[in-house]
């Protein structure tokens, strides 16, 4: 019987077959990549759809004041209802409480604040679940017999701790990451306000024309923008507007535009001119963050460095001589 002649094989696995697999892997990749470039979609569109219909139902007059409509404007479910009954029945809800887990909300990006009530449930829930099914897997099953009881007690307390603690760590990332991505475009898009108030348009059409043109560079800041200038179009007093808008974002720069807008809405002060003003500020400061990183920048290499490059450094200078000394001592 004549034996087949095999290909090349690393760790027992067939190279040709191997590498055959990852070619296609990679071209799926790429083909995928390709797909997602050319069917990428408006992050905006959505979003804008909904705020548009919400306006023309206010301005049409279907939400009223009545209890039901109301119920339907908060949004309000079943699963908040009952835990909102449960948790004031134990006497752990707060309604100080409740604003501060909303206002968390908001600079998170989430607008229904019913969901405030179950943020406030699963801190209350997740340490009683987890340390009960802890314990049970760490005292009494013993799954993990070689622990010592410094580190089973380590890490029971270590768990519980973080599961009381996770929803709002989870709000705290994501507000700080929203934060971020608007403070990048803020000074764009005051600019784009400065050629809107002086080309004439009016703040809440400058507001919408701005959301429009940084949709897609900045979503988090052209939904902001979007939902004031809706908010301006129907809203009795525009400068409660302008304060929800500061209200859910959590940006110093905001409140000071803001500020602006209502001294200008109040005084009758030229908008162009203040706005300019406060985009050169938040460049300026813009730059002064990037200065600053650029300047903990060594002393953030300090480590890698010493660690990882200054070894292999001496070993591709010394190893020669080391080896030349080694030589000459053998002989």
């Amino acid at each position: 019987m004549i034996n087949q002649p095999t290909g090349p094989t690393l760790l027992g696995f067939d190279v040709v077959l191997v590498g055959t697999l990852l070619a296609g892997l990679a071209a799926f990749a790429v083909m995928l990549a390709i797909y997602a470039a050319v069917t990428i979609r408006d992050p905006m569109a959505k979003r804008v759809k909904a705020l548009e219909a919400r306006r023309e139902q206010l301005k049409a007059g279907i939400v009223t004041s009545a209890s039901k409509k109301r119920t339907s404007l908060v949004r309000r479910t079943d699963t908040t209802d009952r835990v909102k009954d449960s948790l004031g029945r134990l006497n752990v809800l707060q309604e100080s409480q409740i604003k501060v887990i909303q206002q968390k909300m908001a600079h998170a990006g989430y607008r229904n604040k019913e969901l405030a009530v179950l943020i406030i449930g699963a801190r209350a829930i997740l340490p009683v679940v987890v340390g009960i099914i802890l314990g049970l897997l760490i005292y009494w099953i013993d799954f993990w017999p070689d622990w010592g009881p410094i580190k089973r007690l380590a890490v029971f307390g270590g768990a519980v701790f973080l599961s009381y603690k996770g929803p709002e760590i989870y709000l705290k990332n994501k507000a700080s990451k929203r934060t971020k991505e608007i403070q990048k475009g803020l000074p764009d898009a005051l600019d784009l306000l400065v050629i809107c108030a002086e080309a004439g348009l009016t703040v809440d059409a400058a507001f919408n024309r701005v959301a429009k043109e940084l949709g897609r560079a900045y979503p988090e800041l052209g939904d902001e923008f979007a939902l004031t200038a809706i908010e301006l179009s129907f809203l009795n007093e525009r400068k409660m507007a302008f304060n929800n808008f500061a209200y859910r974002v959590n940006l110093e720069a905001v409140k000071g535009v803001v500020t602006t807008m209502i001294q200008t809405e109040r005084y009758g002060t030229p908008l162009a001119s203040a706005l300019r003003v406060l985009s050169a500020e938040f460049r300026n400061e813009r730059m002064m963050r990037a200065e600053e990183k650029a300047a903990r920048l060594p002393a953030i290499m300090t480590v890698p460095l010493i660690v990882f490059i200054l070894p292999t450094l001496f070993v591709v200078i010394l190893g020669p001589a080391a080896c030349s000394i080694s030589d000459n001592l053998i002989k």
